[in-house]
């Protein structure tokens, strides 16, 4: 498989789900597969590092490749994998996000399931305010 496509309709504003899945803070509590995330600078900007770390203690790090507040970002991984999340108001209080990643050579090897997008979905309409 070359690319993954998944949404969610989550019931917070965009902006809300914007600032929640770009803070490294919170990618943890909801990708049981990244146990710390960081960034080279805050708040994040075209050209900003994002480094995760997984449960075995490996690191990866991305790119922030494109950037527009309140609508979409994309993180991009050495090797042509990128990962791009685009916001959609359905109106003032709920918003579709579209989860898409995709590598331009060769296949995915691990991807994002629905079930990371559902448990995103409960810790921002669970947490934030």
């Amino acid at each position: 498989m070359k690319d993954l496509r998944l949404a969610i309709t989550i019931n917070k504003p965009a902006k809300v789900i914007f600032e929640f899945a770009l803070n490294p803070k919170n990618t943890p509590t909801w990708v049981d597969f990244i146990t710390v995330e960081e960034t080279n600078e805050w708040p994040p900007k075209l050209g900003t590092i994002y480094r995760n770390q997984n449960p075995a203690g490996e690191w990866r790090e991305y790119e922030l490749t494109a950037f527009k507040p309140n609508k979409e970002f994309v993180l991009s991984k050495k090797g042509g994998y990128h990962v791009r999340y685009t916001l959609r108001p359905i109106d003032e209080n709920t918003t579709k996000l579209e989860y898409y990643e995709w590598i331009d050579n060769g296949e995915l090897t691990e991807v994002l399931t629905q079930d990371v997008l559902e448990k995103l979905k409960r810790v921002i309409e669970e947490e934030t305010v």
